[in-house]
């Protein structure tokens, strides 16, 4: 992901860290500040029904969304990782200094799309997708094509204006967790990602990132 990263033009003083618990002793390890959590998790048939009941319920009762928020829905394949990171730093503008760069040059263009559009900017958008392909291909031995379906995906919690937002491209729209603060995004976040994982005890495939800045 660090590669990936620095190919679309984030600065090397934003990384990804690993996650390694939830508990509080492991989450005060991860370093200061932290800008966005990334869950990565397994599609099963409990996860996808809460998914669809969730937005049931989100679409008849209403919800409340920053217009700060940036959310983008997924039209590429195997594209969650690349949405989950697009959502972490285009969140943080304001905290991160793109100077030029595949993603500045996206999220410029993308800045006053709404959320289909902008996935479908990506679907044809070159600079990012050549980023993808250098970092899969360091990465593993055979890099998935961006259409292989695969059985994780991945989600990303960002604080916006005070509120903790799930975001995850394969939804309608963001979903609003509550009040948290910069302070707080690893901790609260972690109680969503616990979530995940009680609603499927005998999964084990999951992981959690932090995308973390030195000041």
């Amino acid at each position: 992901m660090n590669k990936f990263l620095t190919g679309l033009g984030v600065p090397g003083s934003w990384v990804i860290h690993d996650v390694y618990g939830l508990d509080d002793e492991i989450l005060s390890m991860v370093p200061k500040p932290v800008g966005s959590v990334i869950l990565l998790y397994p599609f099963t048939d409990k996860g996808e029904e809460f998914k669809n009941k969730q937005e049931e319920e989100l679409e008849a009762a209403g919800q409340e969304v920053s217009e700060k928020v940036y959310f983008m829905k997924q039209f590429v394949g195997n594209a969650c990782g690349t949405v989950a990171l697009i959502h972490a730093i285009a969140n943080n503008q304001d905290k991160i200094d793109l100077d030029g760069g595949a993603l500045k040059d996206f999220l410029d263009k993308t800045a006053s799309m709404n959320p289909e559009d902008r996935g479908h900017a990506l679907e044809s958008d070159e600079g990012i997708s050549k980023a993808h392909e250098e970092s899969a291909q360091e990465g593993q031995t055979e890099a998935p094509d961006r259409e292989t379906e695969l059985n994780e995906h991945f989600v990303t919690f960002v604080e916006v204006d005070g509120t903790l937002y799930e975001l995850d491209g394969r939804r309608k729209f963001p979903i609003n967790h509550g009040s948290t603060s910069a302070d707080t995004l690893l901790q609260d976040a972690a109680k969503v990602c616990r979530q995940f994982m009680d609603r499927d005890p005998e999964e084990s495939r999951f992981a959690i990132v932090a995308l973390t800045g030195t000041e």
